[in-house]
């Protein structure tokens, strides 16, 4: 039985969480509908009825354009300013300023007029009149528009419409008043710093003709920015282009030269006859080659010697021309050397030339430096001078142009025959919306902070226990109400989940435990015997309840004499059991307790009564007092096979409820399961599935015209009701 119950527990640790359903929260405003309707009924009439006393007050409007600092007609010269995303707001904060207000104050006489309104012996101050004033008036921007609407308050319509044209009217021409004196006082400071300019300047143009005459500078380098280079420039490109025309022919000289010199007397002769066009020396070369061929074809055919005289002349003439050529050729390279060296020597000429060119403008540059510098920061003087004149001209013409357009008034003022304030349909709109949110919230709240059990699932979810049995509210004595009491449905589903939930067949006596007093144990414990011994079984209910005794006034019998004149062996177990009017249902009273005899629970004797009833009886039923205040219900919950945990409906916290369950199963009690008594099906929807059903079925058909459900007449004897007639078993 252990290992089962260990078993069914972990199913119950191992089960989800339930979330929150729409229909929880509909059974939370179901449950605390009252404090919903307290709530929104108090906020709502509040509100109705001191929308009803506020006093009404008038609304005008007047709607103006507003732009930005620009005259009317715009000269081509006058700069227009940027966009200012911060104009309007400004503007906002201008309209309700003091020197705005001040002067409506003024022009309408506020303090006298509304030192009268107020009762008061003179006049209002004007600091406390303009505080009012500006409480009245409200600025705000015209929608999807560039336009401001300046609306005012009051109790009087005429005055309403006065104050908000006044305030237009007053701040356009603040308005234009704060225009001209910014214009004013801006051209007043502008001239002063153009006279500086014009003395800067003049003392500039000083100093600059000072250094002229110094450094000897001409008019023409006068006219200048920078000094008079010593060659101009068209002078000094040429001498560039002839410099680099010298430095080529020299490169190419040299480069012939040296080719030259380092050729053979063959390859020069070649390359001479190429690169100079001298007819001579082409004419000796031209001479040698045919001296030279007529020789070989002398000594070619072999006729003569060397000592022939032909001969010996064509060697002595090849010799001569030979002689003739190489001075020619010697002075082709000389010729060439000339030349390379004239192209170095011109190079070399025009380079020094520029050169000291060069350092002669540095030179110049660094002498007359001081006056370029000064002529520099005179026509940078002389610039900003004619930009602050011309500034100057500028402010002086947008002075002098009209500028009305800045502040236009678009719809005047005009009285408006109805108040605005208070709005009564919008205040009441407002009352019945907020009272309901804050009686819903304070429903919630509510029920936020109880924490005592409300459905099935927060009993399994925190005692891991199962629901054997639900009974609803008003449930009275079966035994009185009858056997086709809709109450006793309920019942026998408890009964039936009993029977199913035990292990053991054997297992026939029970009690009916609760954590705190008043959770409806004693009723659930007898109408579940009574159930019982409907069923059939014999049944005895022992009321074990010693402090606190009620069975007894269920039967309507005495309770002089009961269980402790057993204990106490006064009496004998016949003597103290009794009939009822329900077959197969005994009982045993609980008889009256002795205050030296608070133990006799525990004792070896109740033991004994508690085997001896479970062999005479099929179900013994034991009533107890609370767990958590008194021990005899843990010695109960000890000694029987079978224990139930009776938790009221909303009552205790479910810390509690948990405790007393912790105790049974400490004390070793078989806990079958939980059973939530005082449950308002006509509240919470959530129980309707265990007895909405039975309700419906006995109400139907079950009764006859004039018959309540678990009400049955009394049959009657002469006339007379019959009285249940309560007697011993023994």
């Amino acid at each position: 039985m252990e290992a089962n119950t260990t078993d069914e527990n972990k199913a119950f640790t191992a089960a989800p969480e339930t979330k929150l359903h729409f229909l929880d929260y509909w059974r939370i405003i179901r449950i605390r509908k009252t404090v919903i309707l307290a709530v929104f009924l108090l906020v709502s009439l509040t509100t109705t009825v001191v929308t009803f006393l506020l006093p009404e007050s008038y609304s005008s409007m007047v709607k103006i354009s507003i732009e930005q600092d620009m005259p009317d007609v715009d000269p081509r010269f006058v700069v227009k300013p940027m966009a200012d995303p911060f104009f309007i707001q400004t503007e906002f904060q201008r309209i309700q300023s003091k020197p705005v207000l001040y002067k409506v104050i003024e022009e309408l006489n506020l303090q006298e007029q509304w030192g009268a309104k107020f009762k008061l012996s003179g006049p209002l101050s004007k600091e406390k009149t303009a505080e009012i004033l500006k409480n009245l008036i409200r600025v705000e921007q015209s929608h999807n528009t560039s336009l401001v609407e300046i609306h005012a308050y009051s109790d009087n319509k005429e005055e309403a419409a006065s104050i908000a044209q006044k305030v237009a009217d007053v701040y356009a021409a603040v308005r234009m008043s704060s225009r001209a004196d910014l214009k004013s006082n801006a051209i007043v400071a502008l001239r002063q710093q153009l006279s500086l300019k014009e003395q800067s300047v003049t003392n500039q143009l000083k100093v600059v003709n000072d250094l002229r005459q110094k450094l000897e500078i001409s008019d023409y380098e006068a006219a200048g920015n920078q000094p008079t280079p010593t060659l101009p420039q068209e002078t000094l490109r040429q001498i560039n282009t002839a410099l680099h025309e010298a430095r080529a022919r020299s490169l190419e000289a040299s480069n012939q030269y040296a080719t030259l010199t380092n050729l053979t007397r063959e390859k020069l002769k070649d390359a001479a006859s190429l690169q100079v066009r001298d007819a001579r020396l082409a004419d000796l070369i031209s001479q040698e080659n045919a001296t030279e061929q007529k020789l070989a074809n002398l000594r070619g055919a072999g006729l003569v010697g060397e000592e022939y005289p032909e001969v010996k002349s064509m060697t002595e003439l090849l010799k001569t021309i030979r002689t003739q050529l190489d001075g020619a050729l010697s002075g082709v390279l000389i010729g060439m050397k000339s030349h390379m060296d004239s192209a170095q020597a011109a190079a070399q000429f025009y380079t020094q030339f520029l050169e000291t060119s060069r350092k002669q403008d540095l030179t110049n540059y660094a002498m007359t430096r001081p006056y370029y510098e000064a002529k520099e920061d005179l026509l940078r003087l002389k610039i900003e001078r004619d930009n602050l004149a011309r500034t100057v001209d500028n402010t002086e013409v947008e002075l002098n142009t009209p500028a009305k357009g800045m502040v236009q008034v678009i719809e005047p003022a005009e009285a408006n025959p109805r108040p605005v304030r208070p709005n009564k349909k919008l205040n009441i709109g407002l009352g019945l919306g907020i009272g309901l949110l804050i009686g819903l919230g304070l429903a919630f709240f509510i029920e936020y902070l109880d924490t005592s059990v409300k459905t099935i699932d927060d009993v399994e979810r925190a005692l891991q226990a199962p629901v054997l049995g639900v009974i609803p509210q008003n449930v009275g004595v079966l035994i009185e109400e009858g056997p086709d009491s809709p109450h006793a449905e309920a019942y026998r589903v408890l009964r039936t989940n009993v029977l199913f939930s035990r292990k053991d067949p054997k297992l026939n006596s029970m009690t009916i435990v609760s954590g705190g007093a008043g959770e409806g144990k004693s009723t659930t414990i007898f109408n579940l015997a009574t159930v019982f011994a409907q069923n059939g079984q014999r049944v005895l209910v022992v009321d074990s309840d010693l402090r606190r005794p009620s069975l007894h006034k269920y039967l309507h019998i005495s309770n002089a004499i009961g269980l402790t004149n057993y204990l106490m062996k006064q009496n004998t177990l016949e003597e103290v059991i009794q009939t009822s009017s329900q077959p197969n249902l005994d009982f045993l009273p609980s008889g009256r307790l002795p205050s030296s005899s608070l133990g006799i629970l525990s004792s070896m004797q109740m033991k004994e009564l508690i085997r001896d009833v479970k062999r005479r009886y099929d179900f013994v039923f034991f009533d107890s007092p609370p767990i958590m205040g008194v021990s005899d219900a843990s010695i109960l919950a000890s000694e029987v096979d079978m224990v139930l945990q009776v938790i009221q409906y909303r009552r205790y916290p479910q810390p509690m409820t948990i405790r007393a369950k912790q105790m049974i199963e400490k004390v070793g009690g078989n806990l079958l399961g939980i059973v939530l008594n005082n449950i308002n099906v006509s509240q919470d929807e959530n129980y309707y599935y265990y007895s909405g059903y039975y309700y419906d079925y006995y109400n139907k058909g079950e009764y006859t015209d004039g018959e309540k459900p678990g009400k049955r007449p009394a049959e009657k004897q002469d006339g007379k009701e019959a009285k249940v007639e309560i007697k011993s078993k023994f």
